[in-house]
């Protein structure tokens, strides 16, 4: 099994080789909400991901899916790698409860190595989960509780602009429900064949224009294969407080703190524990214009039983941003913000960081106007300049243009330039066999870089038929490898010596097929050209950069039989993994609730339902996937 050492000595140890229902009431009203209305009213939903203030999704010129509160509790699934698997323009592939991919087109980095995206950002309610240590996203540290999050904003193409470097194959905006819309006493219950989970909330009015909310949360999963236990254990509880002081003024705080452990196999059990606080002030003016800060902290660590070593991460975080309109056809959004991480790594066997403690700095400004050019055509230009610890200033800009030849009709295109900024990981490991240096890092590592280029299409067919289309051809240069040392073989170090270009498509419609059916499919299409520089040496070969499918289809029904009865299924299709070779499966997973009382529900859902056991990554580093069963009550008081 892949512990978090193996996460970091991913890449190197393939060197070696060459030698987890808001209120019921809530819930129910969502639901009929969702029954009536149309699709065009759906596409007026606000997002905020693409420009960093609120716009409508029909206008928002990028390849962006949203996943709504609807869709998270009506899918029956307890954890946000399962959540994500609802958007059709990211690639999620699992080998057991530990060993999780989560990518956005392709360089998913799941070779005979690596288990980690590093290219793709993650974010919970402006807060980033992506590790400035190694690059990429702890499946198994973020988490909340379903009913909680209001949507979640998918976006696939480069965000470096707005949301910095690493944002590079997309970026994934988690957001959650304003604790007004989470008031009363909620529980929940589930147990499965694979899973239990309890989780318990309470939510209150603090005065007249204040609401709080209070949870927690216990998520065990558990496997067994080949006689080996492979599980997951968290316990997390956490509150979020909003409080509009003014008509103008708004505040949240929100704190989470969880510990938990992974069982290894017959390896020594890892554990982790973590805690933050985010507060975010906001004010509107009479005019539009708006004013936000947001600080937050976040406290992580990951510790192997018996000296298999551990880290421990700190991370502050301070950022503003105005926006305002200028004249009558300007709307420009600035700001800035700085974030310093602290960490410690020791005592990993065979890995060393020297120095084993450091402090990061990432400090950045950016400016971006949306420009209204004629009353169909818009443009958006924006840059940001950051300066981060190995990595000096960077210069990260993009253009986008789009037309409205109708109401229903967006046409838009994009020019983007995106960063994968070096770690710790990059320039500061050794690792060894014994006596032996077998890999070193380089301190002339440089930033892996990602120019796209793309075309889109959001149309409203008419008010029960919506579809997107995003087409892109990404140039990447720069991308990490392995080489041997000047003039001989050992000790190997990362170089610099990939580059190459994808290109494909992201694709799905929203089909309201009757007033009580709906259909949602959705295809991806990825093809990847990867070589080596002429003055690289080639030796682990290109899957090092990612072992990616082709194809992918997906096609989710929901089904309102009555006012009491609803029912979900969600088919996926996914094509082989090229080297190493994964065979291409289908399965499916299915749901069916029951509102027997107005404030209680009983659900039965079912997941990898067509076969007993399938493998969705290679075998060498993850378990298959088998086939699980839930029983979730879920009731408020």
């Amino acid at each position: 099994m892949m512990s978090w050492a193996w996460a970091f000595g991913g890449a190197a140890g393939a060197a070696i080789g060459l030698l987890s229902l808001a209120a019921v009431p809530a819930r129910a009203q969502s639901l009929e909400e969702l029954r009536d209305m149309s699709i065009s009213s759906l596409s007026k939903l606000d997002v905020t991901s693409v420009t960093r203030s609120s716009a409508s999704l029909a206008d928002a010129p990028a390849s962006i899916y949203v996943i709504t509160h609807d869709d998270i509790v009506r899918s029956g699934t307890l954890t946000l790698p399962g959540i994500l698997r609802l958007a059709p323009n990211l690639q999620v592939m699992r080998g057991g409860p530990n060993d999780t991919v989560v990518a956005a087109r392709g360089l998913s980095g799941n070779d005979q190595a690596q288990n980690f995206s590093n290219k793709l950002l993650v974010l919970i309610d402006g807060r980033s989960v992506y590790s400035p240590l190694y690059s990429g996203a702890y499946w198994d540290m973020p988490d909340i509780l379903p009913e909680d999050v209001d949507r979640i904003e998918v976006i696939s193409g480069p965000g470096a602009t707005l949301w910095g470097s690493n944002a590079v194959n997309g970026v994934i905006n988690i957001i959650t429900r304003d604790a007004g819309a989470s008031q009363g006493l909620y529980g929940t219950g589930v147990v499965g064949n694979r899973t239990y989970d309890l989780g318990l909330r309470q939510g209150g009015h603090a005065g007249g224009n204040a609401s709080y909310r209070l949870f927690v949360k216990r998520h065990e999963n558990f496997e067994s294969a080949s006689g080996l236990d492979d599980g997951n254990r968290r316990t997390q509880g956490g509150f979020r407080f909003d409080w509009n002081a003014t008509p103008a003024d708004a505040l949240m705080v929100q704190g989470d703190g969880y510990f938990g452990s992974r069982s290894q196999g017959d390896a020594a059990d890892e554990n982790f524990h973590g805690y933050d606080l985010l507060a975010r002030w906001r004010r509107s003016a009479p005019s539009g214009a708006t004013l936000q800060l947001q600080a937050y902290y976040d406290h992580t660590a990951r510790r192997i039983e018996g000296g298999g070593g551990r880290f421990a991460l700190d991370t502050f975080d301070l950022e503003g941003q105005h926006g305002f309109a200028l004249g009558q056809g300007h709307s420009i959004v600035w700001g800035g913000g700085a974030r310093v991480s602290r960490y410690v790594v020791a005592d990993i066997p065979g890995l060393d960081f020297v120095p084993g403690r450091r402090t990061l700095f990432v400090g950045n400004l950016f400016a971006q106007d949306s420009i209204a050019l004629s009353p169909t055509l818009a443009g958006t230009i924006g840059a940001k300049l950051e300066q981060r610890s190995y990595a000096g200033l960077t210069f990260l800009p993009s253009v986008r243009l789009s037309w409205k030849p109708a109401p229903a009709t967006l046409i838009w295109g994009a020019v983007s330039r995106a960063v994968r900024s070096p770690t710790p990981f990059d320039e500061d490991v050794v690792e060894t066999i014994g006596q032996t240096v077998i890999l070193t890092a380089l301190s002339s590592f440089r930033s892996e870089k990602l120019t796209a280029f793309e075309l889109g299409t959001r149309l409203t067919i008419s008010p029960r038929a919506s579809l997107s289309v995003s087409t892109f051809y990404n140039v990447y240069d720069d991308l990490r490898s392995v080489e041997p040392a000047p003039g001989g073989f050992l000790p190997l170090r990362w170089g610099n010596g990939i580059e190459g270009d994808s290109y494909g498509l992201d694709a799905w419609a929203d089909i309201r097929v009757a007033d009580w059916w709906r259909l949602k499919p959705g295809y991806s299409l990825l093809i990847q050209k990867f070589r080596f520089k002429p003055d690289a040496v080639p030796l682990l070969g290109l899957s090092q950069v990612g072992n990616d499918p082709k194809h992918r289809a997906t096609l989710r029904s929901s089904m309102d039989i009555g006012p009491q009865v609803n029912v979900d299924f969600d088919l996926r299709y996914v094509s082989a993994l090229p080297d190493p070779h994964v065979p291409a499966y289908v399965e499916l997973g299915a749901r069916l609730g029951w509102q027997f009382d107005e404030r209680a529900e009983l659900s039965v859902s079912g997941f990898n339902l067509l076969h007993r056991r399938h493998q969705e990554l290679p075998a060498a580093q993850a378990t298959p996937l088998g086939r699980s069963l839930l029983v979730a009550l879920k009731c408020t008081i």
